[in-house]
């Protein structure tokens, strides 16, 4: 007889067995939900757990429940949860997001399948779905001739930008989900939110900064027009929003400013001297920290006013023809810089830390030898990565949202996580970064 779940066709044909998802927070749009609507009209059983008000307007009725307990009862809750309801998939935006990573822990101890969902790699319009985890926890190889087979095995992948981001849409995705949570907070008393600010702090940061934007680009024109006219070698340093998990949970470093501490004072030390350091800062920072004063403090204190330079804003592409190297922790930023044919130095091992493609030496020697990337390497690794990591689609786009759907339920119910790559495990990268201090 056909086991639990499974049964005959009318043609006599086996039907696939049911499996059952648990989704827990997706990003800020009705994605997840979209999603979980797709995998249930093809058979499957779909849950969801909601942490705060924000997740239960994006998803509730049937299927979702509210977990209103202490987050320091949360693994324990979760791993009962799983095992309790037989959860064959686990689908997550986030993977080191402290409920979810409680969560993908238990989920591997039970052997349970792992989706793990991002913002895409190949921005704009993509997003990323993995099979396990993300950047450092990523099952993607990190040798040359894996990459090769996985772009050899994709074919040709169409990179045209669709799907251009909306910055209303996102604002509005932003508040609708956070102020809810202000308000309503009392009914998740033991909610742990996964942001670094308050969400009337973070608010009230972004209103002084769009009052003074008009007069922070033209500063910023200014500031890059005499970079661009310059002599001397340039490196660039993008700087990441604090607070960010690729931070916190991917790097070593507690902070961005640790890490901006720690790349200066190379810089201060081991660069030419007719060479310049731009520190830029991040599209979506609020300002929080002043890293204007962060950096011209930090350039008096090494000795190095004249060749270091804060750009608040300017635009990343016209910095990059002029640049000799750009050094991040693990930003995306250093994926654009090696497509752009920059040598990039990243302080963690980023998805795309791949001998051939980044430099491989010391920090204090990427300032005067910079090793530039392998062009037909670059080629195989964007084309495997947007064949096995990325879908086409935009959380910040209505028509890309649409895509998104489509690509990601697909890749599920498909079983194709990380396919055509061939999943690396353990993840090929984790035992470096541990090696670095990485907290996983």
């Amino acid at each position: 007889m056909p086991g639990a779940g499974e049964g005959q066709s009318p043609a006599g044909a086996t039907r696939q067995p049911v499996r059952r998802f648990l989704f827990l927070q997706g990003p800020l749009s009705p994605l997840f939900r979209r999603i979980g609507a797709r995998l249930t009209e093809a058979g499957h059983e779909v849950r969801r757990i909601n942490f705060c008000p924000g997740d239960w307007l994006h998803w509730h009725g049937r299927g979702t429940i509210s977990y209103r307990g202490r987050s320091a009862d949360w693994p324990a809750f979760i791993a009962g949860y799983l095992a309790e309801h037989g959860i064959t998939d686990l689908v997550v935006h986030g993977d080191t997001r402290p409920y979810h990573r409680a969560a993908v822990r238990a989920a591997e101890d039970l052997g349970i399948s792992v989706a793990a969902t991002e913002l895409g790699y190949l921005r704009p319009g993509w997003m990323t779905i993995e099979r396990g985890g993300l950047s450092t926890l990523s099952r993607f190889p990190d040798t040359a001739d894996a990459i090769r087979a996985a772009a050899h095995a994709a074919g040709t992948v169409d990179l045209t930008p669709r799907y251009p981001g909306s910055f209303a849409l996102e604002a509005w995705q932003d508040v609708s989900y956070h102020l809810p949570n202000v308000l309503l907070g009392f009914l998740y008393p033991g909610y742990r939110r996964h942001t670094p600010l308050h969400p009337v702090v973070d608010y009230s940061r972004w209103l002084l900064r769009l009052a003074g934007a008009r007069r922070r680009k033209a500063r910023a024109v200014r500031r890059q027009k005499a970079l661009a006219d310059g002599k001397g070698p340039l490196f660039l340093l993008p700087l990441q929003v604090e607070g960010d998990y690729q931070i916190l949970a991917h790097s070593p470093f507690a902070t961005m400013a640790e890490a901006l501490e720690r790349i200066m004072t190379s810089f201060a030390a081991h660069a030419p001297a007719d060479a310049r350091l731009v520190v830029k800062s991040h599209p979506l920072d609020n300002g929080h920290r002043d890293w204007q004063r962060c950096v011209t403090e930090l350039a008096r204190r090494l000795g190095r006013e004249d060749r270091v330079v804060f750009l608040d804003g300017g635009a990343l592409p016209e910095l990059l023809r002029r640049a000799a190297g750009l050094v991040t922790v693990n930003s995306s930023a250093g994926l654009e810089a090696l497509r752009a044919g920059v040598s990039v130095k990243t302080m963690t091992p980023a998805l795309y830390d791949v001998a051939g493609l980044t430099h491989q030496g010391e920090l204090d020697g990427f300032w005067s030898a910079p090793e530039a990337p392998d062009s037909a390497l670059l080629a195989d690794f964007v084309t495997a990565i947007a064949a096995s990591l990325q879908v086409r689609g935009s959380i910040h786009n209505r028509a890309g949202l649409d895509a998104a759907v489509d690509g990601m339920a697909a890749r599920i119910l498909t079983q194709t996580l990380n396919a055509p790559a061939k999943p690396v495990e353990p993840p090929p990268r984790l035992a470096r970064a541990r090696a670095l201090g990485v907290p996983l």
